[in-house]
């Protein structure tokens, strides 16, 4: 199979090569100094501060969104969600969960975010914003500086959901303010589901130790000072944690995350130029370099997804809801080339030819 989904994604050879060894203890100071490692990785390549602490949880990007809002606000807190799609409904039914007052900022599916829509809460005692940077359910990408200007000038707490951006857009966690970053392993890292990661500034490790939060597997006070050792509380995802780490250093080896992002970015672009000449539509604005989201015209969207599983041998992403009918996603992200676009490309023009995809 061909893998064009947001994750997980096609696998590199040195994540596959791991994937076929033994899975090793871990109690060891060599598998200490490997999370050690990834946390100073994971730091280049953010542009945290150099306090910020990194932090790892078996769990999938989910399980490190619902820390972040169990350990770091509390119902004292009064917090704004970006919702646009699926995943920002997530980050406003945590909160709800939690019982953390918030106000969901609804943008329309597929459109991008505009200050004019943050206007009305300004200087109204918001204490936190929280935002999946990509709402990946419909590829839109949000102004991470346009936000990062609002929670400054309104002195609001900064939390960013980077599982789909990390690796694919630009982020710089010193630069726009921000207080916790989510990411995860079986996006643009490539890697197999199992390892989402939290980076932490100074105000977030200050919240985190006075909020005293009480659950167990998602305490990330008990995380922290297990990572001052190169250590988890509880047995982690070990081999996911050494895929990771054989990512990182090729990403580094290779020339950092701006190649990384850059390889990504010319990906999207020969897919979106390309796309533009069937009777198919680009939906979003603003979008993610890591997925383009392609409304269908007349066929259905589901139909072109199941086409290309069984007949070709090709994963696209489906929607789910409203959208299962009307749009498809293409991801650009894990071991794809411009070639593997290229057939996908000649299949699609295959379909239309066939008027199929029409």
């Amino acid at each position: 199979m061909l893998n064009f989904t947001v994750g997980p994604v096609q696998a590199f050879e040195e994540v596959k090569y791991i994937g076929g060894q033994d899975v090793p203890y871990f109690r060891t100071s060599e598998f200490s100094e490997i999370l050690l490692e990834n946390e100073k990785l994971i730091k280049e390549f953010t542009y945290a501060p150099k306090e910020a602490r990194c932090v790892f949880l078996s769990g999938s990007g989910t399980a490190s969104m619902e820390a972040a809002v169990a350990n770091i606000l509390t119902p004292g807190d009064r917090a704004l969600v970006i919702n646009g799609g699926s995943f920002g409904e997530r980050f406003a039914e945590l909160c709800k969960r939690y019982e953390i007052p918030c106000t969901e900022v609804k943008c329309e599916s597929g459109k991008a975010l505009t200050y004019d829509q943050l206007k009305p809460f300004e200087n109204k005692s918001y204490t936190a914003l929280l935002v999946n940077l990509h709402e990946t359910s419909t590829g839109v990408l949000y102004d991470l500086s346009m936000l990062s200007r609002f929670c400054r000038n309104n002195g609001i707490f900064f939390i960013v959901d980077a599982i789909s951006a990390f690796l694919a857009d630009e982020i710089d966690m010193e630069k726009e303010g921000i207080d916790v970053l989510i990411s995860s392993s079986q996006k643009a890292l490539g890697c197999p589901p199992g390892i989402s990661f939290l980076t932490l500034s100074r105000q977030a490790l200050d919240r985190i130790e006075n909020n005293h939060y009480k659950g167990l597997y998602l305490n990330l006070q008990s995380a922290l000072t297990n990572m001052e050792r190169g250590q988890t509380p509880y047995t982690p995802a070990v081999g996911t944690l050494l895929q990771m780490h054989a990512r990182l250093l090729k990403i580094k080896e290779l020339g950092g995350v701006k190649t990384e992002i850059e390889r990504v970015r010319r990906l999207a672009g020969h897919f979106r130029e390309n796309i533009c000449k069937l009777p198919l539509d680009i939906y979003s604005e603003n979008m993610s370099n890591a997925v383009t989201a392609v409304s269908t015209r007349k066929c259905s969207a589901y139909e072109i997804f199941m086409i290309l599983k069984n007949e070709y041998g090709i994963w696209i992403c489906p929607n789910g809801g409203e959208l299962a009918e009307k749009v498809f996603r293409v991801g650009h992200i894990g071991n794809l080339t411009i070639t593997d676009h290229n057939k996908l490309l000649a299949i699609l023009y295959e379909l239309a030819e066939k008027e199929i995809l029409v």
